[in-house]
This record gives structure tokens, sequence and C-alpha cells, in this order.
């Protein structure tokens, strides 16, 4: 499934689409290149989610994963910098994978062994200035179900 917003704008309010629907223990990785949109698409599951202050959600680049309370727990990961999974594993991802709370991975291309079988992917390009392709690739009949419910 593919899809094009023109603005970073449109781009949160598809994550904001897309975390209406989230339920506990979904797993979503994002993947693009630097620039593309993965922290605004955040911002905008972020505020699907019922989570207060979105603004100051930003990549937890340095920090691994950040924490954000709404509806459900929000929990943020950034792997940019890690070189190996080792990282992971000494923070207890698993804690996190398998929780009550959703997931977003920047950079989840770098952990897909570790994924749960069960994920969405959403991999951002830029088309434009501004503009995103947007593409949804579900692992799982949940995630399929899912994409259809917020296209």
């Amino acid at each position: 499934m593919v899809m094009l917003t023109k603005s970073p704008e449109e781009t949160i309010k598809f994550g904001q689409r897309l975390g209406a629907f989230l339920k506990r223990g979904d797993i979503i990785g994002l993947v693009g290149d630097l620039g593309s949109g993965k922290t605004t698409l955040t911002k905008g599951i972020a505020k699907g989610l019922n989570i207060k202050n979105t603004k100051y959600i930003n990549s937890p680049s340095f920090v691994i994963v950040k924490e954000y309370e709404g509806r459900i727990p929000l929990y943020h990961f950034d792997i940019y910098r890690l070189n190996s999974v080792t990282a992971l594993i000494d923070i207890g991802y698993e804690e996190y994978f398998y929780s009550n709370g959703v997931v977003v991975i920047e950079w989840a291309k770098k952990i897909k062994d570790i994924l749960p079988k069960e994920h969405l992917i959403i991999e951002l390009n830029i088309a434009d200035a501004g503009a995103r392709e947007i593409l949804l690739k579900p692992s799982g009949k949940r995630y399929a179900k899912l994409i259809k419910n917020v296209i």
C-alpha cells in the first residue's frame, strides 16, 4: 500500500489516524533516510494516542528509547547509532516489545531479525520539498486490517 503526503502537517495527520487505531502491543517499524519524516510521523502517532505536548517528541538518538504516557503508552526507539543488537538486549527491549504499549522504532531495518513476527513497517521516502511517499508493509493479519482502516 502506497500513499503520498504533501507536507509535514499531512504526515502528522496520517500518523494521527494511524495512532487512533493502534492497540496495546502494536509494533511499528519506520524506515527511511535522514530527514524523511520518521520523527514527524511519530509525532502524529503520539497525537493519535492522546499524548499531550507532542511538540516535545524528538528523536531519542542518544538515549535509544523515550517513553510517553497517553491512552496507551508509547515507546519511541531510535536505533540509528546502534552498531549491534547487543545494546537493545542490554536495555531489555523485549520488555518494551512485548508490553502493554505501542512501540515505534526508527531505523527498524537495522533490527529486522529481532522484530516480532507480526508488525507494520512504514517506509518514508522524500518525494519533493515537504512531500513524502509512504509505503505500508504489513506482516500479519492484524496489520493488514489496520492499514485498511487507516487509508
